[in-house]
């Protein structure tokens, strides 16, 4: 069952080759499933999978443990929603390997997008991104957090 105003957040989307997206997507339930060692590499697989296709440069991104942020420079040659779909179901089909007795649902369905504008500061960004452990906190330093990366590094 589609969540009330989850509709909303496809209005207005737009795939644009080359444009920077802050994208973020939740487990379902927004249950822990990626506090797991394993779990939250598999997510990290998939965005590098994404890469290798060229469906998306990946300029920075943390796994937490319910859910996904990554700031991406979208491809040519895909849309937006068919990239992120990709790196959900790779991802779930690796988190449903490593745990074969998870027979739920691993993503809430849809997610998050923010186009940014070319003068947003994308360090500023990142940092936001990055620094999403030590705001919930789960660690005092982020150095201490595994599952993040950023170009500017």
């Amino acid at each position: 069952m589609e969540k009330r105003g989850s509709h909303r957040l496809r209005l207005g989307r737009r795939s644009i080759p080359g444009q920077i997206y802050h994208v973020r997507f939740s487990t379902h339930e927004r249950r822990p499933l990626l506090a797991a060692l394993q779990s939250g590499r598999a997510v990290i697989l998939a965005l590098r999978a994404a890469e290798r296709r060229h469906d998306a440069r990946t300029l920075c991104f943390v796994v937490m443990p319910d859910h996904v942020h990554w700031l991406l420079c979208l491809g040519e040659q895909k849309r937006l929603a068919s990239v992120v779909g990709a790196v959900k179901g790779s991802a779930a089909r690796e988190i449903t390997r490593v745990h074969p007795r998870l027979r739920a649902q691993v993503w809430q369905r849809g997610f998050f997008d923010r186009a940014l504008r070319r003068e947003e500061d994308l360090t500023t960004v990142a940092r936001y991104i990055v620094a999403n452990p030590l705001r919930a906190g789960l660690v005092r330093s982020v150095r201490a957090w595994p599952h993040w990366d950023a170009v500017w590094l």
